[in-house]
Parts: C-alpha cells; structure tokens; sequence
C-alpha cells in the first residue's frame, strides 16, 4: 500500500516537473479514440463519465484486471462508441432493475435518479414504471 503510494506521488511529481497541461473536458460524444492521462484523484468511473464512455469499455480496452487500481500519470486509451446512454430521457423498468443497476448503466448515481423521480425509498420501483435519467 505505502509503495503503490510512493509510486503515485513520484508519478504526480513527474508530472508536474515536465509541465504537461492536465486534459480538460472532453465532448460529451466521442467521435474517435483518443487517450488520457490520469490525474491525481481520478477514477475509471470519472474518467468515463468525463467522456461519455462506459467505465468497463475504458477498462478493457486498457487490460486493467481492477478498474480501482489507476495511478496519476498512467496513460488510458479511451475507446469511441461505448458511450452512456443519453442522459434526461425516460427509462422503463424491467424486471429485475434496480435503481443501482440503471444508475450504473447510465452512470448517474441511484439517489440522482431517485430525486428526480420523486422516490424516497430506493428498493421501490416496479416493471414498467417510467423513470426520468438525469444528467447529473
């Protein structure tokens, strides 16, 4: 744990040392693969949202056997056509949905959806309620 600490920190200074801008937002829709180098605080799940592409789709493109285990200054090839949905559309329920499952697929947080939606209790929805998606 101290070690992979270590290596963060050297990376994070390295960094900085050579003076690289860190990368802004990209657009929403991603119309070709590009890469992105990790800063310090950042998540496959972030990195995905900020482009518009699905956590799992980054980590295997990227052979990361866990997605938690990214480093500042490590390189990631985000690939194109593996967006999110489109978030503020409706969603119906399916059989066996859970707020979390359609969180995850929209990466959008479940109480996100449940605010939206009015829903104060997060294990009750039901198969073919309609279900507003917001952006954030």
């Amino acid at each position: 744990m101290k070690r992979a600490w270590w290596i963060s920190m050297m990376a994070s200074i390295l960094a900085l040392s050579v003076g690289f801008a860190p990368v802004s937002a990209a657009p929403a829709e991603l119309a070709s693969p590009t890469w992105h180098w990790v800063q310090y605080g950042e998540t496959v799940f972030s990195i995905g949202r900020l482009y518009g592409v699905n956590p799992w789709a980054i980590s295997a493109a990227n052979g990361l056997a866990n997605p938690n285990r990214i480093y500042a200054g490590q390189r990631l090839f985000i690939p194109a056509g593996n967006g999110y949905p489109p978030c503020g559309s409706a969603y119906w329920v399916k059989i066996g949905d859970t707020l979390h499952s359609i969180g995850r697929a929209y990466g959008v947080s479940p109480w996100s959806i449940a605010s939206a939606n009015r829903i104060y209790n997060l294990n009750h929805i039901y198969a073919g309620q309609r279900l507003f998606i917001p952006c954030r």
